[in-house]
């Protein structure tokens, strides 16, 4: 039955005589943890007299144990640190035990969706860690987890979890299904899986929402969507997701209203910027230089006297000399690529300006953008507004300012044809429900937030009785 094991040098099989007849072990050496195994199993087995399945499960009943005869079960077990006893060497059938060496990564600080307030914990590499850190913020019974088993060579373990009664049963029913149609040898992430059963594959807009915190995982949960986590990925797939959520991160709600909304249409004006500025920028200068004030045109003209390239060009130099200091400063080692990132900015900004590449006003606008694409709470959708200012980049070299308002209706007919699980991308401005713009540019006061959002259909739309909160608050302390 385990012959072919054989061939690999970590297998490790092994012979124990108890009072009556010899028990034979299999294991992967690396996989168990040899202390545990020497402790409840070796030793409680060569003390008691053992003949049968039944006196082994006796001997160790604190451990988990299976009986098992399915050899592709046997296999996938011994793979994830469990032991086999067999009564006799040849058996098709043997005993399966957990005593595996546990390697896991402690509970850390937020560190791509860090914020100042709030809880500082984020999802670890382990599922069960994870699954504990989100019933600790929902300690209800109606909290259901769901596992499936994805991967043909991998087995990756995933957890579907929802709010039973809140969440919308069509939204579950096809999640799983799209996890369980998935036919593939490796995967290695919940990432992987999202990308799979996403509405559109050909599109850089992010479908799902990806988080490292269980805080904002847990307020999706009790909003009637769907979280999926798996083995390994210390992130969470939260869904269905529409594009504003993408712009609100979970410090919002730990602020005042005000402070929050202002944040949240900074965001938007940031990423509106980040897209359009250059752009705007070649087009003025390449074919509408009657839009220019006459105060800004002198000093305009100056710093481009002496730059031998057209705008385009000076413009794509700049663009892509970002993303190159960008890209470096992620793949490089945390100290050193802080100072690729700030020196090597300054630097060849410098250099550029002096060298006459470049006009020092394209370089602040260019450096502007990039600061502006950072404020997005969700790194997937900083990814998305990196890309899109190629487009609009390149159509206000050819066609002004006709071309960017071309890629705008595009891009704009492109978004309403989204779709997140089934439900509109672009709610709620299409379809348009009011009640959702209670959270959506700006966040009203929570006695306001008394529905929650109608995109994601939960059973329960009404959070709280909207008549209560205006009682609690007239209620005045008799003095």
């Amino acid at each position: 039955m385990l012959s072919r094991l054989n061939e690999s040098d970590d297998f490790e099989r092994m012979e124990i005589r108890s009072d009556t007849k010899p028990l034979f072990i299999s294991f992967f050496d690396p996989m168990v943890d040899m202390a545990s195994m020497q402790e409840y199993v070796i030793t409680p087995l060569k003390l008691r007299k053992v003949t049968s399945k039944e006196d082994i499960i006796k001997t160790i009943w604190n451990i988990e144990a299976t009986w098992s005869t399915n050899t592709n079960e046997v296999y996938e077990n011994l793979g994830r640190g469990h032991v086999f006893i067999q009564l006799e060497r040849r058996a098709n059938e043997g005993l399966l035990i957990d005593v595996k060496n546990v390697i896991k990564r402690e509970v850390t600080m937020p560190e791509i969706e860090f914020s100042v307030t709030g809880p500082q914990e984020a999802f670890v590499e382990t599922l069960s860690d994870n699954i504990h850190l989100l019933r600790k913020r929902i300690p209800h019974s109606n909290l259901i987890v769901k596992d499936k088993v994805v991967g043909t060579e991998s087995n990756t373990k995933f957890a579907i979890l929802y709010i039973d009664g809140l969440a919308d049963e069509v939204n579950v029913n096809t999640v799983m299904q799209r996890i369980e149609e998935i036919d593939f040898d490796h995967i290695q992430d919940a990432t992987t899986v999202a990308q799979m059963i996403e509405d559109h594959t050909f599109t850089i807009f992010p479908q799902f929402i990806n988080t490292e915190r269980p805080d904002r995982a847990a307020s999706v949960l009790v909003e009637g969507k769907v979280v999926i986590l798996a083995e390994g990925s210390p992130e969470a797939i939260t869904l269905p997701s529409t594009l504003m959520q993408f712009f609100s991160s979970l410090e919002d709600y730990y602020l005042p209203w005000s402070m929050a909304s202002f944040v949240r249409l900074l965001r938007f004006f940031a990423v509106g910027f980040s897209v359009l500025a250059t752009s705007i920028y070649v087009a003025v200068t390449t074919y509408h230089y009657e839009m220019i004030p006459e105060d800004l045109l002198a000093t305009l003209v100056s710093s481009r006297s002496n730059i031998p390239f057209p705008p385009i060009v000076e413009a794509l130099f700049l663009e892509f000399t970002i993303e190159l200091l960008r890209e470096a400063a992620a793949r490089l080692p945390t100290k050193i690529g802080q100072t690729i990132g700030i020196v090597g900015g300054i630097v060849i900004g410098q250099a550029s300006v002096e060298a006459g590449l470049t006009s020092n006003v394209l370089l602040i606008i260019v450096a502007l953008a990039a600061l502006a694409s950072f404020t997005t709470p969700v790194y997937q959708m900083g990814n998305t507004i990196r890309i899109i200012r190629f487009p609009f980049l390149i159509s206000a070299a050819v066609l002004g300012a006709i071309g960017i308002a071309i890629v705008f209706m595009f891009l704009l007919v492109h978004l309403l044809k989204l779709t997140s699980l089934g439900r509109p991308y672009l709610e709620p401005i299409y379809p348009f429900r009011i009640t959702d713009w209670r959270d959506a540019f700006v966040r009203f006061p929570f006695q306001y937030l008394n529905k929650r959002p109608a995109f994601a259909r939960a059973q329960k739309r009404a959070r709280f009785p909207k008549t209560k909160s205006k009682q609690y608050k007239d209620k005045d302390i008799d003095e």
